[in-house]
């Protein structure tokens, strides 16, 4: 094995050194051995324990990395670089953060059992050179950011850094590991504040990514300080916030940048960081207390967001633009800290989540965890898989409205359907750091289909699909320019949520305010067992433009699979069927769509490749024509769904409204209503009212009503509800419902559009 630093280049003298003289010293009197506890517990999650020849491929792809990373080491002290394609001479490139991810790798590889350089002192001390080389060229505390990301400064060094530190640890010089972290004491110093921008209180993700740089710094550095900072910071973090702003709500919405919904990217990022403190200081005079709430946080803020081991991409903003960081790469995140968190989650927790978990593995075999996840939780993986006591869980069913961040959730056994919608509270599309350029109708009621095709999603769709045509959205046809660095769209209406029934169904609802046009309808998507049914109204324009409501948008592969077409149906096999309801006819677009992933993001470290990738598309549109007034339209999705069972699906629901008033739908004792002002919908046994603005879902069984009403508009104080039937007496349900004569009045004032329920008998 060459050790290419060892060769190249001198060590730097102890001149560079002689002014580390200060240094924090332990504010309590702690036990060398507590923090040694703590750090080896954190070396273990990274590297795993001792050898086990059962994951020796694995074992040997982390050996193959790391001696990559040694055998392309070329330090070019005049350059200056340690590796050719890695200039350290500009800070904006962000190649300096690269760097030390690559001296990561290089000591997971020292550090895990089982590899050849395992504990080699050779490749500890090429190590020890690289991280002077960086330390001196690269990353010191009296350097100037030139303008660089502050993110590669403050977080994402300094959590490669204290990594490479803790790996490497029983084979650096003590006085060096002090140098290589002197400048944490400037760029990373405490997890609440922002060094770059002193006005900013750091929140979700990023005090929980600085938290961990900074407990690790004091278990480095045997500074209980530090590491007490670190947890109080996180501690503060636990708690659920009503808003506006950033952080996990009650409802499972996760906010972060203000206003953009953020669980599949940041909040994942949130959980990694908090699930590995949790288990790091653990038993330790730093031990989290009163993580109850992170237990919650997983339940209803990443369960209903995880599909077989997959992040649905409604909730990763700019990140669905990132070629290295798809899908499956924020569900194995998620799995890996669920993992962590069983070790010691309450049993009531953990009688759950292992089925869970072990549904989600079983299940996704298209992208299999042990091809993404570190080794220490492959192998919990796998202890999980063989335990015979637990069964595999099934999919996780349910309807779920995210009020606070306007995304809604449509679980089926077989399939999910989720809607991503923005209003004046939530931005439609974040853009930043070169990132998501073509993400201009991500929020504008983007549908988002979940079948048993675990690789629709993620299989090069992003710089393939016509992002002028996203599934479920209402669009013109205009040029656009990529989006701009910090560009946020909040669309000026209050009009954007859901209600949900049962578990099972439910409706929701968005007012189109389009970007840069004139074009305005009303959306609206009502969420049944076997089928979404879609409605729009008052399509209306005046730009000269044509617009279309995008049906469908289907990522096919490789190929264009059997369509079939009859009269106001459709269905594309191995995918759904589609029914049109209102009689108008539908245009299908079958066609090879090429494209690259730094068309869509060309972020200093997360810009995709330049190599052209292709892929066929199924695409059904509803044609609005040019300049429309108060056009409609109404379609059924049925994912699963046969072709008999297509053709037939008209006749099984009926659409009672779709006008600017009021959208509606009923079948088999089931009615779902949108009213976008007060008004009536004739129904067969009757007249519904609503008395103001809100979305509801009626069933009836028998002599008993089950009613959910909410008001996404956030403008009424109380809405009174007339149902087709006579109201004899409410039999229970949410605080603020009464009846009155006839009618159930709703008091929806301060319930910042989250629903309210009751029973009825009639």
């Amino acid at each position: 094995m060459s050790h290419p630093l060892s060769r190249r280049s001198a060590l730097l003298g102890a001149a560079g050194v002689a002014g580390v003289a200060l240094w924090d010293t332990p504010a309590e009197a702690t036990g060398r051995a507590a923090f040694d506890t703590a750090r080896e517990r954190w070396v273990s999650l990274l590297a795993g324990g001792s050898y086990d020849p059962a994951y020796a491929d694995k074992t040997r792809a982390v050996e193959g990395s790391a001696h990559a990373v040694l055998r392309k080491l070329k330090p070019a002290p005049g350059r200056p670089s340690l590796w050719p394609d890695l200039p350290l001479d500009d800070p904006r490139t962000g190649n300096f953060n690269r760097a030390y991810n690559r001296m990561r790798t290089l000591a997971l590889g020292w550090a895990t059992p089982g590899t050849a350089m395992h504990g080699d002192p050779r490749v500890a001390e090429t190590a020890v050179r690289a991280l002077d080389f960086l330390y001196e060229h690269a990353y010191h505390e009296d350097l100037d950011r030139r303008g660089s990301n502050w993110f590669w400064w403050e977080i994402g060094v300094p959590r490669a850094l204290t990594d490479t530190c803790a790996l490497l640890y029983d084979g650096l010089p003590k006085d060096r590991l002090k140098r290589w972290l002197l400048p944490l004491r400037r760029w990373c110093p405490d997890p609440e504040r922002r060094v770059s921008h002193p006005g900013v209180v750091e929140t979700g993700a990023n005090r929980a990514g600085k938290a961990m740089a900074v407990a690790m710094r004091g278990l480095l550095t045997h500074d209980a300080r530090l590491v007490k900072r670190a947890k109080d910071a996180v501690s503060d973090l636990l708690r659920t916030t009503k808003g506006p702003g950033d952080g996990f709500y009650r409802d499972g919405s996760f906010i972060q940048h203000d206003v953009y919904p953020y669980n599949g990217s940041y909040g994942v990022d949130y959980l990694e960081s908090v699930a590995k403190l949790i288990a790091m200081l653990a038993q330790s005079p730093w031990e989290i207390r009163g993580i109850g709430n992170v237990y919650d946080i997983v339940d209803r803020s990443f369960v209903p967001f995880v599909f077989d081991g997959l992040m649905m991409d409604c909730v990763r903003g700019r990140a669905v633009s990132r070629q290295g960081h798809r899908d499956y790469h924020a569900g194995q995140t998620v799995v890996e800290s669920v993992l962590t968190l069983l070790e010691a989650a309450p049993e009531s927790h953990a009688r759950r989540w292992r089925p869970l978990v072990k549904g989600w593995l079983t299940r996704n075999q298209a992208i299999p965890y042990a091809t993404l996840a570190p080794l220490a939780s492959v192998a919990k993986a796998n202890a999980l898989l063989a335990d015979p006591s637990v069964p595999v869980g099934a999919r996780t069913t349910g309807t779920y409205v995210f009020a606070d961040m306007d995304r809604v959730v449509h679980r089926r056994p077989t399939w999910a359907f989720a809607i991503a919608m923005s209003s004046e509270r939530i931005g439609a599309a974040e853009a930043m750091n070169r990132e998501n350029l073509h993400g201009w109708y991500t929020g504008d009621g983007m549908t988002y289909l979940y079948t048993g095709d675990l690789t629709h999603w993620n299989d090069e769709l992003w710089p393939t699909i016509d992002p002028y045509r996203l599934p479920g959205t209402t669009v013109d046809r205009r040029k656009r320019a990529d989006l701009r660095h910090g560009e946020s769209r909040l669309p000026s209406t209050p009009w954007a949520g859901g209600v949900a029934l049962d578990g099972e169904y439910g409706a929701a609802a968005m007012k189109l305010i389009a970007d840069g046009s004139s074009l305005r309808a009303k959306k609206a998507w009502f969420l049944l067992d076997d089928a979404v049914i879609a409605l729009g109204a008052g399509i209306t324009a005046s730009d000269g433009r044509r617009v279309e409501t995008v049906v469908e948008n289907r990522n096919t592969h490789d190929r264009h699979p059997p369509l079939c077409r009859g009269g106001g149906w459709l269905h594309l096999s191995g995918v759904a069927g589609y029914a049109l309801l209102d009689g108008a006819d539908a245009k299908v677009i079958r066609e090879k769509r090429t494209g690259r992933w730094r068309d869509i993001d060309k972020g200093a470290t997360t810009g995709g490749d330049k190599t052209r990738v292709t892929r066929h598309y199924t695409t059904i549109v509803v044609d609005h024509g040019v300049d429309p007034r108060r056009k409609r339209y109404a379609y059924a999705v049925l994912p699963g769904a046969t072709v008999a069972q297509t053709a037939a699906y008209a006749g099984r629901v009926k659409v009672l409204a779709n006008s600017g008033a009021a959208q509606a739908i009923s079948r088999d004792g089931l009615l779902a209503a949108v009213f976008w002002r007060a008004g009536t919908v004739e129904t067969a046994d009757g007249p519904l009212r609503a008395d103001g603005p809100c979305t509801l879902v009626v069933r009836r069984d028998k002599d008993q009503v089950r009613l959910a009403v909410s008001d996404p508009s956030r403008t009424a104080d109380e809405v009174k509800i007339t149902l087709p039937w006579a109201v004899k007496s409410l039999k229970d349900g949410d605080r603020g419902v009464r009846k009155t004569k006839k009618a159930v009045k709703v008091e929806l004032g301060r319930s910042r559009g989250h629903a309210r329920t009751t029973v009825v008998r009639v």
